[in-house]
């Protein structure tokens, strides 16, 4: 098993996004993360059920985004929110999942994840990235700094490629989260391997 997460975005990867999910559970990454923002809770919840499915079948971790009501419906262990989100998570709810993180873009979100009893979280934008034109990357010296502050596993996000991946992992990153490479390539196992 790697050390990337792979964030999913469906309009990247054609007609055939159950497929590219397979081939990508196939060559098995730490995680699939199953983020489709644009979506409304009861199609998001239907798209979870097939998504969480094919990870099972691989023996691939899924973490489901935002919707936190059908990640305990479909009985998912794994939930990612972003931080106006986990603020408003209570202690039961949190109790239900064996793996929580969260979305983080300071030091003092970072600390904050933590405190609110992440297991895990994602740091970034680390480097320039078409998901995020315009905004500055904040860099690996925020990614260190991150790294530093808390004490569960932080994943570098924005950005992330088999060439500076490296580079996040020496600033103290337990991996890396990517999203157009592994929902546009053809061959996830042979993309995986250039990290």
């Amino acid at each position: 098993m790697s050390d990337l997460i792979c964030i999913t975005n469906r309009t990247l990867c054609g007609t055939n996004f159950l497929g590219q999910i397979r081939k990508i559970a196939e060559a098995r990454p730490y995680a699939i993360l199953l983020r489709e923002k644009d979506l409304p809770e009861y199609e998001y919840r239907a798209l979870a059920g097939q998504v969480l499915a094919v990870c099972r079948t691989y023996g691939v971790r899924c973490i489901l985004h935002t919707f936190t009501e059908t990640a305990m419906r479909l009985h998912a262990d794994a939930l990612h929110l972003p931080m106006h989100l986990l603020r408003d998570l209570n202690n039961t709810q949190k109790a239900r999942f064996s793996r929580l993180g969260a979305s983080c873009h300071s030091i003092s979100d970072a600390e904050e994840a933590e405190a609110l009893g992440c297991t895990y979280i994602t740091a970034g934008h680390i480097f320039a990235t078409d998901c995020k034109k315009g905004a500055p990357p904040r860099g690996l010296s925020f990614l260190a700094d991150v790294c530093g502050a808390v004490h569960i596993p932080v994943y570098a996000i924005g950005g992330m490629t088999g060439k500076n991946h490296s580079l996040a992992l020496r600033a103290g990153a337990a991996g890396s989260c990517i999203m157009s490479g592994a929902m546009s390539c053809k061959n996830p196992a042979a993309y995986f391997k250039t990290f």
